[in-house]
């Protein structure tokens, strides 16, 4: 409960607001508020004095670490071992907008006009924080802005927004600046890594284990899910995952694009890329040879796992054949030292519940209200392309309702599940209507003249779907706000996306300067319903990857607390100067068995596995190995 005591767990934390008639008015009152603190030692790094670390399957016994067969005794009496640490650095999300909220009454209901990826857990919190019923209370995001984890949940700020607003009976708009957003907002927190992986001398796998201690704050508690992801790369019969989490005196971190995913991946795969070395493989073919298509820890097929075929295609079109194995051997014409890497990722394929409606009008007008948030990735459009090639309309004539409390529940959108819960609703809704109408499911036909032929205006259907093997009560959840996720293990088999990119680097011979001029990333993620959206998605997420590889890092202050570079003055992002080609490639075959239209999630995914193919391509470039991020040009001075 935000302003609610006088315990300081961060600095940056809001201990009051002030409301005024115009920003300069504002902001200058909130620098007269004056506060007397007693001053406590402080903990910001996961290895500072006073951090505390606890075992995470104690702490949150729901979440116990993930073991198959005897890692320790496989990895003992392997061929080839590999032992080693990676560190990964505390990462803000920084999109360009700020956090703001525009809260008003009308009458007894709270309006909310919220950018957020989960206007069901805002209505909803909103709702238990201050005493009402969550039927009073509305929460619009017609557009979420940037999100990448960031506006996940209910902002602090909301709740006493919403009490000043009914106390001056007036709309209350706040905006964070952005030294707030770096102080208030959620972040990725530092991860370190140590990975041990056992081989034969041909580089086939025996044992890995992925042993994680990751930094929370210390009134809270933010899950280390990291191992889910490395023990599903590969065909690895021994796995041991530890996680431990490291309590400091930060704002509680959280979800940034790629949250455990990334990280976790950068280190197994640059793991694996010194695997390729210590054996003398091709690391492509090393990655090829330990290829799986069944669940490692369930012994559940995949619904579909087409990864070799990432790897070979990708291959291909980056001209992989062309390599020179040797670290240091290859040179452009200008002397800059050239680095090839590749590196695989993957991804949850999880779905949640969601609802949907469709009205169908006599004058050719379709309507579809439907749970879910458009962030920029393209869901609005996925919708409104599924709607008219289905019934045959142009898309203009399809308007979409979308994360507003009004029309739906609105479940969270995150983890790369948004489009992929959302489509099967709405395709539900569209089978729903041609049955009403007494249309065969492929035959094409005049929806409007169908619904005027009812002697209707207008024909309505609605749909619920659930993630294979939810029951209704987890719609039940989802209408209540909290997050109601099935998958990646479900009856009968495991679901995930996966991705192979491929990184060219080039290094200036004077300056050391790192440029990245070319990036292939070959995509196996079911369906792909918005193939330019989906390409854009991807190219987004390899624009993350470098900055993470090359740029981003978030300087905690060890005086105080808090964070040195929160400006995007001074918190170092990718920008277009330091963009090449990024070529994007789709296998673009439909999952047999997630969902009738085949469709699987897509954007958390095109981050993962860019940071190592940057770093192996270094290392390729120079032999030099590095396993702290990021790499700046001071690393290779």
């Amino acid at each position: 409960q935000p302003l609610l005591g006088d315990h300081i767990a961060y600095r940056g934390q809001p201990i009051a607001l002030v409301v005024a008639d115009t920003q300069v008015a504002a902001t200058e009152a909130a620098n007269l508020v004056r506060a007397r603190y007693e001053v406590e030692p402080v903990a910001v790094d996961l290895d500072d004095e006073g951090a505390a670390t606890v075992r995470q399957q104690e702490a949150m016994p729901f979440l116990a670490d993930i073991a198959l067969g005897d890692a320790e005794a496989a990895f003992a009496r392997s061929e080839v071992r590999i032992d080693q640490t990676y560190e990964h650095p505390k990462q803000h999300a920084v999109p360009m907008e700020l956090l703001g909220s525009v809260v008003e009454w009308r009458g007894e209901t709270l309006v909310v006009h919220e950018g957020t990826q989960n206007a069901g857990a805002v209505r909803n919190g909103l709702a238990r924080q201050l005493g009402i019923d969550a039927a009073n209370v509305e929460v619009i995001s017609p557009y979420t802005g940037g999100g990448f984890g960031q506006k996940n949940s209910l902002q602090p700020h909301i709740g006493p927004l919403a009490i000043a607003a009914h106390r001056l009976g007036r709309p209350v708009k706040f905006v964070m600046t952005r030294p707030q957003t770096f102080h208030q907002g959620s972040f990725r927190p530092a991860s370190r890594h140590r990975i041990r992986l056992g081989a034969d001398r041909s580089g086939r796998l025996a044992a890995a284990i992925h042993e994680v201690d990751q930094q929370t704050s210390r009134h809270d508690l933010f899950p280390a899910l990291y191992t889910e992801t490395t023990y599903h790369l590969y065909g690895v019969p021994n796995y041991s995952g530890p996680q431990r989490l490291v309590r400091t005196d930060v704002q509680t971190p959280g979800y940034v694009r790629g949250a455990h995913e990334s990280p976790a991946v950068f280190a197994f795969e640059v793991a694996i890329d010194e695997l390729a070395c210590a054996t003398r493989q091709d690391p492509v073919a090393l990655r090829l040879a330990n290829d799986t298509g069944t669940d490692p820890v369930t012994g559940q097929p995949f619904s579909s796992r087409h990864m070799a075929e990432c790897l070979r295609r990708g291959a291909d079109r980056f001209g992989w054949a062309g390599r020179n194995p040797q670290p240091g051997s290859m040179r452009a014409d200008d002397g800059s030292q050239i680095g090839w890497g590749t590196a695989i990722g993957g991804y949850a394929a999880v779905t949640t519940p969601a609802t949907a409606h469709l009205r169908a009008s006599a004058d050719g007008r379709i309507n579809v209200e439907v749970d879910g948030h458009e962030m920029g990735q393209g869901i609005r459009s996925a919708i409104t392309f599924l709607v008219a090639d289905d019934l045959g309309v142009t898309p203009d004539v399809v308007t979409l309702g979308i994360g507003d409390t009004r029309v739906a529940p609105q479940h969270l959108t995150a983890g790369s599940w948004g489009t992929a819960s959302a489509l099967p609703a709405v395709h539900a809704t569209l089978r729903k209507l041609r049955s009403r109408l007494g249309v065969a499911d492929t035959k094409p036909f005049d929806v409007a003249a169908a619904v005027a032929a009812t002697g209707r205006s207008t024909i309505e259907v609605e749909a619920i779907t659930l993630a294979p093997g939810q029951t209704p009560e987890a719609l039940d959840q989802a209408r209540a706000g909290i997050v109601t996720i099935g998958g990646p293990v479900y009856p009968g088999f495991t679901s995930f996306s996966f991705i192979a990119h491929f990184a060219e680097v080039r290094i200036e011979a004077t300056t050391r300067r790192i440029r990245v001029p070319r990036v292939v990333s070959v995509v196996d993620c079911g369906r792909v319903a918005s193939p330019v959206t989906a390409a854009s998605q991807v190219r987004g997420g390899v624009v993350w990857g470098l900055s993470g590889a090359l740029r981003e890092i978030s300087e905690a202050d060890k005086r105080f607390g808090g964070f040195f570079n929160a400006t995007l003055e001074e918190y170092p992002i990718s920008v277009n100067a330091d963009i090449g080609q990024i070529e994007v490639d789709f296998i673009d075959e439909p999952d047999p068995l997630l969902n009738p239209l085949g469709v699987k999630g897509l954007g958390q995914l095109s981050m993962v596995g860019v940071i190592p193919a940057v770093v192996n391509a270094v290392y390729h470039a120079t032999g030099q190995r590095f396993r702290r991020l990021p790499i700046t040009i001071a690393d290779l001075l």
